[in-house]
């Protein structure tokens, strides 16, 4: 067996366990098999994520700024897009299939061993997403890294990733989301993430709700640690679009950045910058040692956020962007009108059936001239029908597809027949991380950079 098929079959193995919308508030589990391991998570700083939207892009700005002040780094995001090893990258680059296979090998049988125990005391067994933390974990012990950017994959204080303690917690804005899980209030979803927060950590945070802000000050308090507000402490002062993204001017923690160049679109992004920037300054020098010029160009130059608002295709223009709940919508809705000059969007839309399907079509519904009804390629997949259900209420245009290659074939269609004016087309296809993954790999298979051809 090669080292792909050793890691593809890790992944396998992973599928046969309870699935990531399983969740319990039972991060002990996950503490015990780290303990049986000797607590890799404590060989190595930790900045650690939550938030409602954002966390992902802001991770990725994160460990590219820790990467260009020369320190080793890890990063453990959620979901991925094509493939598994995405969630869990080693300077930068998803790790490789045999140093994750090697330690699955490391694991497995504590996992095992934890699995017997739980299932004596009439427990289910770890879940995916717990057993992918512990391996997380020891593939970044293993490397070895010096910084882990580690994202929360629900909530906070009972999430599997808080058996990390994080030299630093980052709170990316927080809206409702997961509300069956966290609650039904902002302020009670505030209070859930807020439980990342450790004993003399650094807090940074984006502008949040009152009654958010509110819990995380008091939950800082408690801890003893340092709390630093976008707006307040640090800020996003000024952007403007440039080639390709956007030219940013940040007050920082430690010190102000004129000029800060972002190869990535929407407001959002550049608030996301001003947030990781603050983290990065917090990590190094505790807030107290600037970013130097070059390690900021080098560090936010080179960022990517695949699958949000990402360049799939040309003649005509499609992007994609997860945009999986109303808040990300809206960012998205504000990014296409600020960034980009076209007429008329036509929007590929799958959701989750576990997401508020008629939260984002209503963000969505002001930009969108037609809608291209589909369903992401997942058991947990809301019916392209219901989607245009909600579409036809909203007195929108709209058809339905059976899959993302045939509604992204008619978006291109009907966007091509508006290249030029007066009503220039252009295709957004959101909804889902998951259809954001087949998006990628469809436009890469089908070459849509290449121009449409009928």
């Amino acid at each position: 067996m090669n080292d792909r098929e050793r890691a593809d079959a890790v992944y396998a193995a992973l599928l046969e366990r309870q699935g990531e919308q399983w969740v319990q508030p039972r991060v002990e589990r996950t503490r015990r098999v780290l303990e049986l391991l000797d607590d890799p998570q404590r060989t190595y700083r930790v900045v650690h994520i939550t938030g409602t939207n954002g966390k992902t892009s802001t991770s990725r700005m994160i460990e590219s700024l820790v990467r260009a002040h020369g320190l080793r780094t890890g990063l453990f995001t959620s979901p991925h897009l094509q493939r598994f090893t995405e969630r869990i990258m080693i300077d930068g680059a998803p790790v490789a299939d045999a140093a994750v296979a090697d330690a699955w090998d490391e694991i497995l049988p504590f996992v095992e061993l934890v699995d017997a125990e739980l299932a004596a005391a009439g427990d289910a067994r770890l879940t995916f997403f717990e057993v992918l933390t512990v391996l997380a974990f020891v593939v970044a012990a293993d490397a070895p890294v010096d910084v882990l950017v580690l994202e929360v994959g629900m909530g906070g204080a009972w999430d599997s990733t808080n058996t990390a303690d994080g030299d630093v917690a980052v709170f990316a804005p927080i809206d409702i989301d997961h509300a069956d899980r966290l609650g039904d209030t902002v302020a009670e979803i505030a209070g859930v993430k807020a439980g990342i927060i450790k004993d003399g950590a650094a807090v940074v945070s984006s502008r949040q709700d009152a009654a958010a802000e509110a819990v995380l000050r008091e939950a800082a308090a408690a801890h003893g640690a340092s709390i630093s507000f976008e707006g307040d402490e640090f800020a996003l002062a000024e952007q403007r679009l440039a080639v390709g993204g956007q030219q940013l001017r940040v007050r920082g923690l430690a010190g102000a950045y004129d000029d800060v160049y972002l190869p990535l679109y929407g407001a959002h992004q550049g608030f996301n910058a001003a947030l990781a920037i603050a983290a990065v300054e917090s990590l190094i020098g505790g807030a107290t040692q600037p970013i130097t010029g070059d390690v900021l160009a080098e560090g936010l130059g080179q960022v990517l956020s695949p699958g949000r608002l990402q360049l799939l295709g040309t003649e005509p223009t499609v992007l994609v962007d997860a945009a999986h709940n109303p808040h990300g919508a809206h960012a998205l809705v504000t990014a296409l009108r600020e960034s980009f000059d076209f007429d008329e969007w036509g929007v590929v839309l799958g959701v989750l059936a576990d997401k508020d399907a008629a939260g984002i079509l209503r963000e969505l519904a002001p930009v969108a001239a037609h809608v291209f009804a589909t369903a992401p390629d997942s058991e947990r997949a809301n019916d392209a029908d219901r989607i245009a259900d909600l579409a036809e209420a909203a007195e929108l245009p709209v058809t339905v597809h059976r899959d993302l290659a045939d509604a992204a074939e008619a978006a291109r269609a009907w966007a091509a027949q508006g290249i030029e004016a007066p009503h220039r087309r252009a295709v957004i296809i959101a909804g889902s991380v998951v259809l954001a993954g087949e998006a990628v790999a469809l436009s890469a298979s089908e070459d849509w950079k290449g121009g449409y051809e009928s």
